[in-house]
C-alpha cells in the first residue's frame, strides 16, 4: 500500500511507459513511405532511435548544446527520408512530428485516471513542451500537470530533470513515486531520492538483477491496485 511508503505525489514517465512510442513512430514512418514492408520500416525505425540517442547522449557529456525533442526528431525525420529517398517536404514535417501523435496502452486512460483520484498525478516526459502538450491532447492523458525536461534543459536522466517533478511535489523526495516502463529513469530517480515503480511494457527496458525498485508491477493495473488498496 502506498500509505506504508509515505507516497504522496505519483510521477509519470511518458513515453514508452503511457503511450508506445515505437508503435506510434512504426505508424508514422509506414505513412511516409508506404511502399516500404516490415523489414524497411524496422530498419528506418532504428537509424531514428539511434539519431535520437546519439544526440541526447552528446548533449548530456557537453559534446552539444541543449536542443529540445522538436529539434533532435526534425534531424531524425531527415535521416529517415535520406535513407528512405523521401524528398515529399509536407511528408518529412509530418514524420518529424510523429511523438505528437502516439497511441496510449490499453490500461493508461483508466489507470491514470484511478490514481489521480487518490493521488496528485504528474507527467515527467523529455518530450518538449510544444510535443508533449499536442502528445497529452491527442492521447487524451488526464495529469493533474505535466512537465517538460525542456524546463531543465537536460535530458532524463539528469538529475536535473527529475528536481522538476520535487519542485512541483514540494515534499520530500521519499513521498514522491517515479513510474516508468524503463530501467534507466527509475535509476534516475533513485538517484534523487525517488520511490520507484516499474511497469512492464512490451517496448521497456526491464531491470537488472541489482537493482531495488520499490514496486515491480507487470501492468499498470496491478500497481493501481497495489497503491490504491
Amino acid at each position: 500500500m502506498a500509505e506504508s511508503y509515505g507516497i504522496e505525489v505519483v510521477v509519470f514517465d511518458i513515453l514508452g511507459t503511457m503511450v508506445d512510442e515505437p508503435g506510434g513512430l512504426r505508424a508514422a514512418i509506414h505513412d511516409a513511405v508506404p511502399a516500404s514492408d516490415d523489414a524497411s520500416v524496422y530498419q528506418l525505425l532504428t537509424v531514428w532511435r539511434d539519431h535520437v540517442e546519439h544526440e541526447q547522449q552528446r548533449i548530456a557529456e557537453g559534446g552539444r548544446a541543449y536542443a529540445n525533442t522538436e529539434v533532435v526528431d526534425r534531424e531524425a525525420a531527415q535521416r529517415v527520408a535520406d535513407h528512405a529517398g523521401l524528398t515529399d517536404p509536407v511528408a518529412i514535417a509530418r514524420l518529424a512530428t510523429a511523438s505528437q501523435r502516439l497511441k496510449p496502452w490499453s490500461d493508461s486512460l483508466a489507470g491514470l485516471a484511478h490514481l489521480a483520484r487518490r493521488f496528485p498525478v504528474l507527467g515527467l516526459s523529455n518530450a518538449s513542451r510544444a510535443t508533449l502538450l499536442r502528445l497529452n491532447a491527442y492521447a487524451q492523458l488526464g495529469w493533474h500537470q505535466a512537465l517538460s525536461a525542456e524546463d531543465a534543459q537536460a535530458y532524463k536522466p539528469a538529475p536535473e530533470v527529475y528536481r522538476l517533478a520535487l519542485d512541483a511535489a514540494r515534499c520530500p523526495p521519499e513521498r514522491v513515486l517515479m513510474v516508468a516502463a524503463h530501467a534507466w529513469d527509475l535509476r534516475g530517480a533513485q538517484a534523487v531520492g525517488m520511490r520507484t515503480a516499474y511497469v512492464h511494457r512490451p517496448v521497456g527496458d526491464p531491470p537488472a538483477s541489482t537493482d531495488t525498485f520499490t514496486w515491480r508491477t507487470n501492468t499498470l493495473d496491478e500497481l493501481v491496485t497495489e497503491l490504491t488498496a
